[in-house]
């Protein structure tokens, strides 16, 4: 923790004696090192609606503060969704459609067709499953001995819950986090990576899922991802379109795993920079919901969102043009200091634990937040139950994307 440290410190002067029109906030590698909340900071206060005329992506517009984004993500009839929600253009040759990069209708028809593998009523089965397996993998960790907390916990617990979602072959349910990663590991969000490879992988992904489907079309109706899909009339013909097909497995591969798995890992951090919180945890355990809420405030596991403005529009006297790209900093407005007290502080107890950005506003919101918190909830619940204390013992290595906020490495050791 003392490299990324230092290195945020050189970075800090660089940042606030930048011209403001030179800040590009996009860039992947301050985020691996946490330098990105000086950039927002500086935003925040001198230009939160803030134009980059030359990035790697292109121009873009940023912005920076809470009720402006809440603003922008409900406004989905001048700042549409349509086509990319990441800072860079998907390749020309290879853009999957999925329905959060589409606008209404088809938008509407889309979502609704998967939103019953992830419905309230669903919530109560889900439980009694999510308590069984978190018990089984907490129950393997071992005692005493320092371990990777993102492999063993992170990415297992919310594998498994993926597949049970897919109603996915349980052997091959690695192959889940895998393109999950492959999906967002792109130039788009700021990684030097092989766009031929990971377009390879993913039709393989496809050619999986395709026999799937036609397996879940041809038996009665469940409620796993799949048959919804196959069965809806308004998705059953998805097949009949590859890409559009890929685009919805990627948009749900990534939904159900990516957010919730960093969530776990940058829970469990939190906790260990701020072990004052750590302890009033363990002396009321009935914090734990608003635990949580504060946990997903403090990672914002994706970092942001794009739009694409329809028309000319003057948003807080800044001039937007149609065509031009705008992003909504969700790492940003969870740090705004006006809306949010002691925005850097983790506080478990606060009184809107859930007045946070993370889970996005309007038609877009995740349709998946309930089983998201239900899942951290049942963890710290039975994390508490069994250690007395999860150390973080090293330093964590983070994802470098403006996208993800993630982690693969996390060293641990368990005092039971």
């Amino acid at each position: 923790m003392d490299r990324a440290a230092s290195q945020i410190g050189r970075g800090v002067n660089e940042i606030w004696s930048a011209p403001l029109e030179q800040l590009d906030p996009g860039r992947a590698d301050r985020f691996e090192t946490g330098a990105h909340h000086e950039v927002f900071r500086r935003l925040r206060e001198q230009a939160p609606v803030h134009y980059t005329a030359d990035s790697a992506f292109g121009p873009y517009w940023s912005i920076t503060r809470f009720h402006d984004i809440v603003a922008v993500d409900t406004n989905h009839e001048v700042f549409s969704s349509n086509r990319d929600i990441v800072i860079g253009d998907q390749p020309e040759g290879f853009a999957p459609p999925m329905f959060i990069a589409m606008d209404p209708p088809r938008h509407d028809v889309q979502r609704k067709a998967a939103t019953p593998a992830v419905a309230p009523a669903r919530l109560q089965d889900l439980e009694v499953l999510i308590r069984e397996r978190v018990g089984k993998i907490l129950d393997d960790l071992p005692i005493g001995e320092t371990f990777n907390w993102v492999d063993r916990v992170s990415i297992e617990l919310t594998t498994q819950m993926l597949a049970t979602l897919f109603d996915f072959p349980w052997e091959d349910r690695h192959l889940l986090p895998y393109w999950s990663d492959v999906t967002t590991t792109s130039e788009t969000v700021g990684i030097a990576v092989d766009m031929a490879h990971r377009e390879r992988v993913l039709h393989e992904c496809l050619a999986y899922f395709a026999r799937l489907w036609q397996e879940r079309a041809a038996a009665p109706p469940r409620f796993d991802f799949i048959s919804l899909l196959a069965h809806s009339p308004d998705t059953r013909d998805m097949i009949n379109d590859p890409m559009e097909l890929l685009g919805n497995l990627m948009l749900l591969i990534v939904g159900g795993n990516d957010t919730t798995r960093n969530s776990i890992s940058g829970g469990l951090l939190a906790l260990n920079q701020f072990p004052e919180q750590y302890a009033k945890l363990k002396d009321d355990p009935s914090l734990v919901p608003r635990l949580v809420s504060e946990i997903i405030r403090w990672q914002t596991p994706l970092a942001h969102m794009r739009r694409t403005c329809t028309r000319d529009f003057t948003f807080q006297d800044q001039l937007i043009r149609k065509g031009d790209r705008v992003i909504m900093w969700y790492v940003s407005g969870n740090r705004d200091e006006t809306v949010i007290e002691q925005p850097d502080q983790f506080i478990i107890d606060r009184e809107r634990p859930r007045h946070h950005l993370s889970f996005g506003f309007g038609i877009h919101r995740c349709m998946g937040n309930r089983v998201a918190e239900l899942q951290l909830r049942i963890l710290w619940e039975e994390i508490l139950a069994r250690f007395d204390h999860v150390e973080v013992v090293g330093e964590p290595v983070r994802v470098a994307s403006n996208f993800v906020q993630g982690y693969t490495d996390m060293p641990v050791r368990i005092r039971a």
